[in-house]
């Protein structure tokens, strides 16, 4: 990068913009600095620190003396370094006299320019002395100097500038520790999560994150950024549609709701489009048709979603889909956004060549940065992406599979005359691998139920510690989770046959994947933490009262005003229920603590904890279940499986035989000490002989 004198110098340099030079101008004239400094400075810190003060002034001086030296002006390089008002009061002003500052505060000249204030000035008090002339005369060619440097050294900031060069040293690396490198990053991280965008960011709270986000603002006109006004409120306090607002409708990577198909890829005329006259579909292009498909998977849940529960807007149904077809939803929307932005062809114009690169592309997303980003990433906001990264061998096979359902469909549907996924061979996960992986031991679901115990007493902590055992002893997916209510929960008596003895105990009715109803057998200890739960929320204890029966299981925190008095969070209604990645993102925090409890006695055992997700709690209590002698016939019920093959994965009597009947083996070896070679030569060579 260079300046207009064609020097070159470091591209990471902090630069100089236009605020420099406005402060700097209000500084030499000794005017108040409140309202300056929080306009153009307020990032360098608080400006009743002396030392930010001084800091932030003696780095303008010294670069305004760079900028000078590289345009060859050595003496204004010296003349920006002089402090005019130590020459002003080491010489002495006339006692009589008012300050300049003063003086045209009182004769309403404080619009003037600074030589307009100077004549007015001496006409009042005359000529003064000498020397007074000469400080005069000092901040007129001073403020000239700082006007000339303007118009040659100040720069307008980039969206791909780099943090350093716009903001302090120290806060720019912290920035640049938490991913935020650029400008552009920043901005999207800012408004992607909003309020709480600085979190992540060592050091740095909510009253330097405001002052970062008003110095963004300021630099809209040249960037382009825009910090949406969302930034200013807490999560809880925003309604749907005002989220839906923050990006707007476009033809980049983008959620499905708001992609703008480009009409030349809309696939009114693809390549393998049916005739028209025989389609059953009343969809026009490949877009209306995928609609069909998803309204198709959601079933009856789409019927009862209000105009208000789905944000008003008309494709408000696909941010509200149940667990089935908001799987169908994130494969399509994948490979929409990747064939129309990247392999620029409509969906009915897709042939068998395409859905080979596509699964190429499953195992390694890129560029990354447009493709992926962390799932917390709200759909509503700028940091969303369509996948985390590449995905592992069962994840593309379950991709390869929907699409190729999907695409069924449209044949089916008599829209599209092949389907290019028949013949496409998908990745295979070794057997079995996945489920005794993705599972705690016996002695690490202990240290979690002792960890989770000695959490503060919080109304999401104590959400959690129902959350935990449900998905454990239920064996829950998370999206069946948050959708049980009280009134799902019911009391169970069985009489006594001659046979059998008399047996009792709670369930719950769990709706899972396809609408599948399934009864969950809970212990009365896991009935007792509901009611304390639900006292805590302020509701009814009991469980079976016909008041409490809409009332969700995991409900919203109900302490946040208490333990943010500060934050404008609007009252929340105990009865109301979370989101499914509200769960996930409270269960990945807590697994993250129990690790850093484990990391140095139990690296393992933390690596495991690091991984681990709301779905492994569902593996771990299935394995516990069968390893406590459950038949597998009843485990496959009360886990909700397709089959008795895919409950079997997850007994593992094959491996604990393996292992142990490794072990007298495994005990006899030794450790091969390093000798360069030379000694196993030497018995290779005695074995020849």
């Amino acid at each position: 990068m260079r300046d207009t004198a064609g020097a070159a110098f470091e591209p990471d340099a902090r630069k100089l913009h236009i605020g420099h030079f406005a402060f700097m101008r209000a500084f030499v004239q000794g005017l108040d600095l409140r309202d300056t400094w929080e306009r153009y400075l307020a990032v360098e810190g608080s400006r009743t620190d002396v030392r930010n003060v001084r800091r932030a002034v003696a780095w303008m001086r010294d670069a305004f003396a760079a900028a000078a030296h590289r345009h060859r002006r050595h003496a204004l390089a010296r003349l920006v370094r002089i402090d005019v008002s130590k020459v002003r009061d080491r010489e002495g002003a006339s006692a009589a006299a008012q300050s300049l500052e003063d003086f045209a505060m009182e004769r309403g000249l404080e619009d003037f320019s600074i030589e307009d204030q100077l004549a007015y000035y001496q006409e009042a008090y005359g000529n003064g002395t000498q020397k007074e002339k000469r400080s005069a005369r000092l901040l007129r060619r001073q403020l000239d100097g700082i006007a000339w440097l303007e118009q040659v050294a100040s720069e307008a900031p980039h969206p791909d500038d780099g943090v350093r060069a716009w903001l302090p040293f120290d806060l720019a690396v912290r920035l640049e520790g938490a991913g935020m490198v650029t400008l552009r990053l920043l901005v999207e991280r800012i408004n992607g999560v909003g309020r709480n965008w600085h979190a992540p960011v060592r050091a740095v709270g909510a009253g330097k994150a405001d002052r970062i986000v008003a110095i963004m603002r300021g630099f809209h006109a040249s960037t382009g950024l825009r910090i949406g006004a969302h930034v200013l409120d807490p999560r809880l306090s925003l309604d749907a549609h005002t989220l839906q607002l923050v990006v707007p409708a476009s033809t980049a990577v983008v959620p499905l709701e708001k992609f703008v198909v480009p009409q030349d890829l809309d696939g009114s005329n693809g390549r393998f489009r049916a005739p028209r006259y025989q389609c059953q579909l009343a969809a026009e292009n490949d877009y209306g048709a995928l609609l069909s498909f998803l309204r198709e998977k959601q079933g009856r849940h789409v019927a009862g979603l209000s105009t208000r529960a789905i944000g008003g807007d008309a494709l408000g149904w696909l941010r509200n889909l149940g667990p089935t077809a908001r799987a169908y939803r994130t494969e399509c929307e994948r490979f929409m956004l990747w064939a129309i932005l990247e392999r620029k062809k409509p969906l009915s114009s897709i042939d068998f060549d395409d859905a080979i690169a596509y699964r190429a592309f499953l195992a390694d997303p890129q560029p990354a940065d447009r493709w992926c980003a962390p799932r917390s990433r709200g759909r509503w906001g700028p940091a969303w992406r369509p996948f985390e990264g590449p995905l592992e061998a069962a994840a593309q096979r379950r991709a390869l599979t929907m699409l190729g359902t999907f695409y069924r469909f449209l044949v089916d549907q008599r829209y599209l005359t092949g389907n290019p996924w028949t013949g496409i061979s998908k990745p295979r996960a070794p057997a079995g691998a996945a489920e005794h992986t993705r599972s705690f031991t016996k002695e690490e679901w202990g240290f979690i139920c002792t960890r989770l115990a000695a959490l503060p007493t919080t109304s999401a902590n104590q959400r959690l510690r129902v959350a935990l055992p449900l998905l454990y002893v239920g064996r829950l997916r998370r999206a069946e989770i948050v959708r049980a209510r009280l009134g799902h929960l019911r009391w169970t008596e069985m009489p006594a046959t001659p046979d059998e003895p008399a047996t009792a105990g709670w369930e719950l009715l769990v709706t899972g994947k396809g609408d599948k109803r399934r009864l969950v057998p809970l212990a009365q200890v896991h009935v007792d933490a509901l009611k304390h739960y639900l006292a805590s929320r302020g509701l009814l204890a009991d469980v079976t009262h016909p008041d409490n029966a809409q009332v969700h299981l995991l409900g919203l925190a109900v302490d946040l005003q208490e333990r943010t008095p500060w934050a404008a969070t609007k009252a929340v209604d105990p009865r109301r229920g979370i989101n499914a990645q509200t769960l996930y993102d409270q269960l990945k925090v807590f697994f993250a603590g129990c690790a850093d409890h484990l990391e140095h006695v139990a690296p393992q055992s933390a690596a495991q904890l690091r991984r681990a997700s709301t779905h492994w709690l569902r593996h771990t209590g299935i394995t516990h279940s069968l390893a406590a002698g459950t038949p597998a016939e009843v485990e496959m019920k009360v886990a909700g499986h397709a089959s008795l093959a895919t409950t079997s994965k997850y007994a593992h009597a094959e491996t604990r035989r393996r292992l142990q009947g490794s072990a007298a083996f495994l005990a006899q070896q030794t450790p091969i000490e390093p000798d360069n070679g030379a000694g196993a030569s030497a018995k290779i060579a005695d074995l020849v002989k």
